[in-house]
């Protein structure tokens, strides 16, 4: 989210042993594939938002995570990003840094039709004054799709994002990300509506409309407009900038 460096990418190391054969002339047996596969992203953009708010005060921020998955379907995750949204609505707090750790189940119904089950914490360490609501915050999600749409449901199991008496705060996201066939591009579309329980006005829908370009070799560029209707007297920080106010977003992800 932020102009703040990253505190830390966490590293995972898979390892394998050999087993030599108990006859000296006997050839060792070929390592079977391993059923796990690692992959990790580091990406710069022009700011960060998430859920159409601005976590950045529209300044750069640095991002990246890994994953890991199995050929069952399972999965573990982190990611992280530079932040500055709770200084900014808040000067006595110092918390630079979102990490998110996430794990769940993707797999398949039918043809075309994935599904995607999972658990999510967003964790922002940092330095807090005395009685303040923490920001951490514990999600479930399911999802389910068919071809290149995703519809994905989230509901908080803890108070929302800082917000008090919040707990069960829900989202709901459509999205779709659908191959042009030309250029590498691909269309980026979504809409999506925050739920905010027992906050006045706090509740807002979100929308999305971009380009991807794959370059190869893990490397993409894409580029988004965002809006969306919050209420300024809900999400304006103490730099009186509107947190859900229209915008163009830059990012350039590089995937291992």
């Amino acid at each position: 989210m932020s102009r703040h460096p990253l505190a830390a990418l966490l590293l995972l190391t898979l390892g394998a042993t050999a087993h030599a054969s108990d006859t000296p002339a006997a050839t060792a047996p070929a390592t079977a594939a391993s059923d796990f596969s690692l992959s990790a992203n580091v990406t710069l953009a022009s700011q960060y938002r998430y859920r159409g708010l601005m976590q950045s005060n529209n300044k750069p921020a640095v991002q990246g995570g890994f994953d890991l998955a199995h050929a069952s379907g399972f999965y573990l995750g982190n990611w992280n990003s530079s932040i500055s949204w709770l200084g900014d609505t808040n000067s006595e707090v110092s918390a630079p840094v979102e990490m998110d750790f996430y794990g769940g189940y993707k797999g398949n119904l039918t043809d075309n039709v994935p599904v995607d089950l999972g658990v999510l914490q967003y964790y922002y360490p940092g330095d807090y004054p005395s009685g303040y609501t923490s920001p951490d915050t514990t999600e479930l999600y399911a999802g389910i799709g068919y071809g290149p749409v995703m519809f994905k449901y989230s509901i908080a199991l803890t108070n929302l994002f800082g917000f008090a008496d919040s707990k069960y705060s829900q989202y709901f996201d459509l999205s779709g990300n659908i191959d042009t066939g030309v250029w590498g591009l691909v269309v980026n579309a979504h809409v999506g509506r925050q739920v905010v329980r027992n906050v006045d006005n706090g509740t807002y829908t979100d929308w999305k409309f971009g380009l991807t370009k794959d370059f190869g070799q893990g490397l993409s560029v894409s580029l988004a407009y965002l809006d969306t209707n919050a209420d300024r007297a809900v999400y304006t920080n103490t730099r009186g900038r509107d947190m859900g106010r229209a915008t163009g977003l830059l990012s350039m992800t590089k995937t291992f």
